[in-house]
Formats: structure tokens, C-alpha cells, sequence
């Protein structure tokens, strides 16, 4: 009877572990620029979508209002030709200086101001979370 309950539980245990898989994305060097500059800013990956006058940073965990300036017009720029129509969402990694919205104002409560442009590229063609957006 110890036997079968020592292999229950050691069967729930081994199918408890996750298996995640790693990430193809080294952001070991820009981690480290991040630190060794010391400057405040930040080092974020997302999904990007800029349609018509509002910008949107999602990340894993949260979702930020973009400031729109140059920097956005470069990042733009950029994923414009990423894009099969102006509503798709563009996979970037940026380094930013992340604040909190100012009061009174419509929106997330934090926004993202675009300091550099590190990495663009499309989103997973296959992902199975599409969101369209209509006019």
C-alpha cells in the first residue's frame, strides 16, 4: 500500500513540472547596457500598434499608452512595412522611460516614452490571439 502511494505521488509530481520553453530572443547585451548606463530607462518587448491618433505598448503582464514623438515616427517607420494592414500588431523591443499618465487624462496608467529602437520584427503568423480592429 506505501508503494502505490510512493508511486502516485511521485507521478503527480513529475506531471506537475511545467516545461516552458526558453525564449529565441537574447536580450543579454541590452540588459546590460540597460545597467551599465544607468540612465532610468528600460528594456521592453511587446506587441506595438499605432491607429489613427493612439498609440499601444502590450507587454507579457501589462498594456502602456505610447508617447507620441519622433521616436514613435521612427519606430513607425520602421514597422510599416511589417504590416499587411494599418491595425496589425508588430513585435518590438525598445528601451524607454516608463511614468505614470498624467491626472485627469483617459488611458493606461502608465505610459512609455520611446528612447531607442533595438529589435522589430512581425508577430507569429500562426499565434491564435488576433484581435481586428474596424473602422
Amino acid at each position: 500500500m506505501k508503494k502505490v502511494h510512493l508511486i502516485i505521488i511521485l507521478a503527480l509530481v513529475m506531471f506537475s513540472c511545467k516545461n516552458e520553453p526558453k525564449q529565441d530572443i537574447d536580450l543579454e547585451e541590452n540588459r546590460a547596457k540597460s545597467y551599465d548606463e544607468n540612465d532610468g530607462f528600460i528594456t521592453m518587448k511587446g506587441d506595438y500598434v499605432y491607429f489613427e491618433d493612439a498609440a499601444v505598448l502590450q507587454t507579457a503582464s501589462e498594456i502602456y499608452g505610447v508617447v507620441i514623438d519622433d521616436n514613435l515616427q521612427l519606430l513607425e517607420k520602421e514597422v510599416k512595412p511589417l504590416k499587411k494592414e494599418s491595425t496589425d500588431m508588430v513585435s518590438v523591443t525598445v528601451r524607454v522611460r516608463k511614468f505614470k499618465k498624467p491626472e485627469g487624462e483617459e488611458g493606461w496608467p502608465f505610459r512609455v516614452e520611446i528612447k531607442e529602437i533595438l529589435k522589430v520584427e512581425t508577430l507569429d503568423p500562426d499565434s491564435k490571439d488576433v484581435i481586428k480592429l474596424a473602422k
